[in-house]
Protein backbone atom coordinates (compact mmCIF):
# COMPACT_ATOMS: atom_id res chain seq x y z
CA UNK A 1 0.00 0.00 0.00
CA UNK A 2 0.81 3.63 -0.70
CA UNK A 3 1.42 6.53 1.40
CA UNK A 4 0.54 10.25 -0.40
CA UNK A 5 1.12 13.34 1.61
CA UNK A 6 -0.26 16.12 0.15
CA UNK A 7 1.01 19.50 1.13
CA UNK A 8 -0.82 23.38 1.22
CA UNK A 9 1.84 25.26 -0.14
CA UNK A 10 1.45 28.93 0.71
CA UNK A 11 -0.18 27.80 3.99
CA UNK A 12 2.64 26.49 5.24
CA UNK A 13 5.09 29.27 3.27
CA UNK A 14 3.19 32.17 4.46
CA UNK A 15 2.83 30.79 8.59
CA UNK A 16 6.66 30.37 8.06
CA UNK A 17 7.10 34.01 6.44
CA UNK A 18 4.90 35.49 8.95
CA UNK A 19 6.53 33.79 11.57
CA UNK A 20 10.33 34.95 11.19
CA UNK A 21 9.02 38.51 9.56
CA UNK A 22 7.23 39.42 12.91
CA UNK A 23 8.56 42.96 13.88
CA UNK A 24 11.46 43.15 10.92
CA UNK A 25 11.72 45.74 8.17
CA UNK A 26 12.31 43.84 5.04
CA UNK A 27 16.03 44.21 5.20
CA UNK A 28 16.27 42.66 8.20
CA UNK A 29 14.55 39.59 6.51
CA UNK A 30 17.02 36.26 6.09
CA UNK A 31 18.80 36.03 2.11
CA UNK A 32 20.88 34.40 -0.27
CA UNK A 33 23.82 35.29 -1.53
CA UNK A 34 22.83 36.78 -3.98
CA UNK A 35 20.04 38.62 -1.95
CA UNK A 36 17.05 36.34 -2.46
CA UNK A 37 14.53 36.25 0.53
CA UNK A 38 14.90 32.62 2.20
CA UNK A 39 12.89 33.11 5.74
CA UNK A 40 10.31 31.59 4.94
CA UNK A 41 11.90 29.04 2.09
CA UNK A 42 13.84 27.95 5.22
CA UNK A 43 11.14 27.05 7.26
CA UNK A 44 9.17 25.24 4.32
CA UNK A 45 11.79 23.01 3.53
CA UNK A 46 13.00 21.64 6.94
CA UNK A 47 9.45 21.24 7.66
CA UNK A 48 8.81 19.09 4.20
CA UNK A 49 12.75 16.79 5.23
CA UNK A 50 10.83 16.32 8.33
CA UNK A 51 7.63 14.91 6.87
CA UNK A 52 9.16 12.81 4.60
CA UNK A 53 11.54 11.22 6.93
CA UNK A 54 8.19 11.13 10.12
CA UNK A 55 5.81 9.70 7.19
CA UNK A 56 8.07 8.10 4.74
CA UNK A 57 5.19 8.75 1.79
CA UNK A 58 5.72 6.91 -1.28
CA UNK A 59 4.32 9.63 -2.95
CA UNK A 60 3.98 13.63 -2.29
CA UNK A 61 2.31 16.91 -4.10
CA UNK A 62 2.77 20.31 -2.61
CA UNK A 63 -0.45 22.06 -3.77
CA UNK A 64 -0.13 25.72 -4.80
CA UNK A 65 -2.89 28.35 -5.22
CA UNK A 66 -3.76 30.43 -8.38
CA UNK A 67 -4.07 34.05 -8.11
CA UNK A 68 -6.66 34.98 -6.42
CA UNK A 69 -8.94 36.98 -9.40
CA UNK A 70 -8.79 33.57 -11.01
CA UNK A 71 -10.69 31.45 -8.64
CA UNK A 72 -13.77 30.46 -9.94
CA UNK A 73 -15.14 31.05 -7.13
CA UNK A 74 -14.61 34.87 -7.90
CA UNK A 75 -17.27 34.18 -10.29
CA UNK A 76 -19.77 32.90 -8.20
CA UNK A 77 -19.30 35.68 -5.14
CA UNK A 78 -17.12 39.08 -6.60
CA UNK A 79 -15.97 39.86 -3.22
CA UNK A 80 -14.84 36.37 -2.30
CA UNK A 81 -11.40 36.74 -0.47
CA UNK A 82 -12.11 40.46 -1.31
CA UNK A 83 -11.03 42.04 2.22
CA UNK A 84 -7.29 40.16 1.71
CA UNK A 85 -4.66 42.84 2.24
CA UNK A 86 -1.47 41.75 -1.09
CA UNK A 87 1.09 39.56 -0.33
CA UNK A 88 4.34 40.88 0.68
CA UNK A 89 7.00 40.88 -1.82
CA UNK A 90 9.40 38.60 0.34
CA UNK A 91 6.81 36.32 0.08
CA UNK A 92 5.91 36.02 -3.57
CA UNK A 93 9.87 35.57 -4.47
CA UNK A 94 9.99 32.97 -2.17
CA UNK A 95 7.40 31.32 -3.49
CA UNK A 96 9.00 31.57 -7.20
CA UNK A 97 11.98 30.17 -5.69
CA UNK A 98 10.22 27.19 -3.86
CA UNK A 99 8.66 26.60 -7.39
CA UNK A 100 11.92 26.66 -9.38
CA UNK A 101 13.67 24.47 -6.46
CA UNK A 102 10.85 21.84 -6.22
CA UNK A 103 11.24 21.71 -10.52
CA UNK A 104 14.94 21.54 -10.37
CA UNK A 105 14.96 18.48 -7.15
CA UNK A 106 12.06 16.52 -8.52
CA UNK A 107 9.33 17.59 -5.41
CA UNK A 108 5.85 17.00 -7.32
CA UNK A 109 4.27 20.18 -7.31
CA UNK A 110 0.79 20.93 -8.69
CA UNK A 111 -1.88 23.79 -9.47
CA UNK A 112 -4.80 24.40 -11.85
CA UNK A 113 -5.53 27.16 -13.51
CA UNK A 114 -9.36 28.38 -11.80
CA UNK A 115 -9.03 26.27 -8.52
CA UNK A 116 -7.35 26.53 -5.27
CA UNK A 117 -5.13 24.10 -3.55
CA UNK A 118 -7.88 23.10 -1.50
CA UNK A 119 -9.70 21.59 -4.44
CA UNK A 120 -6.67 20.22 -5.84
CA UNK A 121 -5.88 18.16 -2.13
CA UNK A 122 -9.88 17.42 -1.99
CA UNK A 123 -9.55 16.16 -5.55
CA UNK A 124 -6.58 14.20 -5.10
CA UNK A 125 -7.23 12.63 -1.91
CA UNK A 126 -10.67 11.54 -2.98
CA UNK A 127 -9.01 9.62 -5.90
CA UNK A 128 -6.41 8.31 -3.76
CA UNK A 129 -9.38 7.05 -0.89
CA UNK A 130 -11.49 5.40 -3.84
CA UNK A 131 -8.83 3.60 -5.69
CA UNK A 132 -7.91 2.00 -2.66
CA UNK A 133 -4.59 3.19 -2.76
CA UNK A 134 -3.52 3.37 1.22
CA UNK A 135 -3.32 6.32 3.80
CA UNK A 136 -3.45 9.82 2.98
CA UNK A 137 -1.91 13.08 5.16
CA UNK A 138 -2.84 16.52 4.44
CA UNK A 139 -0.33 18.67 5.68
CA UNK A 140 -2.21 22.11 6.74
CA UNK A 141 -3.92 24.55 9.53
CA UNK A 142 -6.68 25.64 7.37
CA UNK A 143 -10.08 23.81 9.38
CA UNK A 144 -11.84 24.00 5.85
CA UNK A 145 -9.94 20.92 4.91
CA UNK A 146 -11.53 18.76 7.71
CA UNK A 147 -14.59 18.19 5.46
CA UNK A 148 -12.30 16.14 3.42
CA UNK A 149 -11.71 13.49 6.66
CA UNK A 150 -12.32 10.19 6.17
CA UNK A 151 -11.36 6.61 7.12
CA UNK A 152 -8.09 7.07 4.76
CA UNK A 153 -7.54 10.92 4.80
CA UNK A 154 -6.21 12.28 8.12
CA UNK A 155 -5.22 16.01 8.86
CA UNK A 156 -1.87 16.98 10.04
CA UNK A 157 -1.96 19.94 12.09
CA UNK A 158 0.80 22.37 13.78
CA UNK A 159 -0.32 23.17 17.20
CA UNK A 160 1.85 25.62 19.08
CA UNK A 161 3.61 24.51 21.59
CA UNK A 162 2.70 20.95 21.12
CA UNK A 163 3.76 19.86 17.53
CA UNK A 164 2.29 18.40 15.04
CA UNK A 165 -1.07 16.66 15.51
CA UNK A 166 -2.52 13.90 13.33
CA UNK A 167 -6.39 14.69 12.95
CA UNK A 168 -8.47 11.80 11.91
CA UNK A 169 -12.01 11.44 11.42
CA UNK A 170 -12.58 9.75 14.19
CA UNK A 171 -11.25 12.56 16.31
CA UNK A 172 -13.49 15.06 14.32
CA UNK A 173 -16.39 13.09 15.06
CA UNK A 174 -15.99 12.82 18.62
CA UNK A 175 -15.12 16.55 18.55
CA UNK A 176 -18.09 17.85 16.41
CA UNK A 177 -20.54 15.27 16.49
CA UNK A 178 -21.06 15.48 12.97
CA UNK A 179 -19.61 13.80 10.35
CA UNK A 180 -16.76 15.60 8.03
CA UNK A 181 -19.32 16.29 5.15
CA UNK A 182 -21.19 18.32 7.41
CA UNK A 183 -18.65 20.52 8.22
CA UNK A 184 -19.35 22.17 5.55
CA UNK A 185 -23.38 23.13 6.45
CA UNK A 186 -21.54 24.13 9.62
CA UNK A 187 -19.13 26.56 7.56
CA UNK A 188 -21.97 27.66 5.19
CA UNK A 189 -24.24 29.20 8.26
CA UNK A 190 -20.88 30.20 9.93
CA UNK A 191 -19.45 32.00 7.25
CA UNK A 192 -15.39 32.78 7.16
CA UNK A 193 -14.24 36.27 7.86
CA UNK A 194 -10.48 35.39 6.59
CA UNK A 195 -12.37 34.30 3.19
CA UNK A 196 -14.86 36.83 2.72
CA UNK A 197 -17.80 34.53 3.27
CA UNK A 198 -20.76 35.99 4.46
CA UNK A 199 -22.93 32.86 6.28
CA UNK A 200 -26.20 33.88 8.04
CA UNK A 201 -25.47 37.23 10.02
CA UNK A 202 -26.16 36.94 13.55
CA UNK A 203 -25.66 33.29 13.68
CA UNK A 204 -22.28 32.09 15.31
CA UNK A 205 -20.51 28.98 17.16
CA UNK A 206 -23.25 28.80 19.40
CA UNK A 207 -25.91 28.10 17.05
CA UNK A 208 -24.41 26.80 13.74
CA UNK A 209 -23.00 23.21 15.26
CA UNK A 210 -26.39 22.44 17.11
CA UNK A 211 -28.43 23.48 14.00
CA UNK A 212 -26.83 21.29 12.10
CA UNK A 213 -26.28 18.26 14.62
CA UNK A 214 -30.15 18.16 15.03
CA UNK A 215 -31.37 18.72 11.10
CA UNK A 216 -28.19 17.22 9.12
CA UNK A 217 -27.56 20.26 6.63
CA UNK A 218 -28.41 23.56 5.66
CA UNK A 219 -31.33 21.86 3.94
CA UNK A 220 -32.66 20.56 6.71
CA UNK A 221 -32.72 23.40 8.69
CA UNK A 222 -34.58 25.43 5.64
CA UNK A 223 -36.76 22.57 5.40
CA UNK A 224 -37.94 22.80 9.30
CA UNK A 225 -37.88 26.25 9.09
CA UNK A 226 -41.17 27.01 10.36
CA UNK A 227 -41.33 24.39 12.93
CA UNK A 228 -37.67 25.30 13.99
CA UNK A 229 -36.97 24.19 17.83
CA UNK A 230 -38.12 26.33 20.31
CA UNK A 231 -34.28 26.84 21.34
CA UNK A 232 -33.20 28.57 18.09
CA UNK A 233 -36.02 30.74 17.83
CA UNK A 234 -34.03 33.96 18.71
CA UNK A 235 -31.99 32.84 15.15
CA UNK A 236 -35.20 31.93 13.22
CA UNK A 237 -35.59 35.48 11.68
CA UNK A 238 -31.47 35.67 10.89
CA UNK A 239 -32.14 32.15 9.24
CA UNK A 240 -34.81 33.78 6.94
CA UNK A 241 -33.27 36.86 6.14
CA UNK A 242 -29.82 35.14 5.29
CA UNK A 243 -31.23 31.94 3.44
CA UNK A 244 -29.88 33.07 -0.21
CA UNK A 245 -26.16 33.95 1.61
CA UNK A 246 -26.42 30.83 3.00
CA UNK A 247 -26.88 28.77 0.04
CA UNK A 248 -24.21 31.02 -1.61
CA UNK A 249 -21.48 30.08 1.43
CA UNK A 250 -22.57 26.63 1.31
CA UNK A 251 -21.03 26.55 -2.70
CA UNK A 252 -18.29 29.15 -1.47
CA UNK A 253 -17.02 26.92 0.95
CA UNK A 254 -17.72 23.21 -0.19
CA UNK A 255 -13.73 21.98 -1.56
CA UNK A 256 -14.27 20.35 -4.89
CA UNK A 257 -13.58 17.42 -5.28
CA UNK A 258 -13.09 15.77 -8.91
CA UNK A 259 -11.22 18.90 -10.90
CA UNK A 260 -12.15 17.79 -14.40
CA UNK A 261 -8.37 18.69 -15.22
CA UNK A 262 -7.17 15.85 -13.06
CA UNK A 263 -9.50 13.05 -14.81
CA UNK A 264 -6.66 11.53 -16.16
CA UNK A 265 -3.66 12.39 -13.99
CA UNK A 266 -1.63 9.46 -13.00
CA UNK A 267 -0.14 8.98 -9.22
CA UNK A 268 2.45 7.99 -10.98
CA UNK A 269 3.48 11.26 -11.56
CA UNK A 270 3.59 11.90 -7.60
CA UNK A 271 6.27 9.18 -6.47
CA UNK A 272 8.85 11.00 -4.43
CA UNK A 273 12.06 10.93 -6.06
CA UNK A 274 14.09 13.62 -5.14
CA UNK A 275 16.93 14.18 -6.63
CA UNK A 276 19.39 14.92 -2.86
CA UNK A 277 22.48 15.55 -3.88
CA UNK A 278 21.28 18.67 -5.98
CA UNK A 279 18.88 19.41 -3.48
CA UNK A 280 21.40 20.29 -1.10
CA UNK A 281 23.53 21.98 -3.72
CA UNK A 282 20.46 24.46 -4.61
CA UNK A 283 20.47 24.53 -0.46
CA UNK A 284 23.81 25.75 -0.54
CA UNK A 285 23.59 28.23 -2.95
CA UNK A 286 20.55 30.14 -1.41
CA UNK A 287 22.70 29.89 1.67
CA UNK A 288 20.54 27.33 4.14
CA UNK A 289 21.30 24.85 5.99
CA UNK A 290 18.41 21.76 6.92
CA UNK A 291 18.64 19.34 9.12
CA UNK A 292 18.47 16.09 6.44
Amino acid sequence: MGRLVLIDGFNLLSRGYFATAYGKSEDQLSQSPEGLFTNALRVKLQKIISLVKEYEPTHFVVTWDVKRNEVKRKALYEEYKGTREDLPGPLIQQYETAVNLFKATGIPQMSVEGFEADDVMGTLSDRWTKEGLGDCYIYSNDRDLLQLLNPCVSQIIAIRKEGDRVYTEEHFKTEYGITPDQWIDVKALLGDKSDNIPGVAGVGDKAALPLIQQYGSVQGVYENISELDSKFNRYRKKLIDGEELAKLSLELVTIERAIPELDDYSFANCTLDMDLDRFKDELDHLGLRIRM
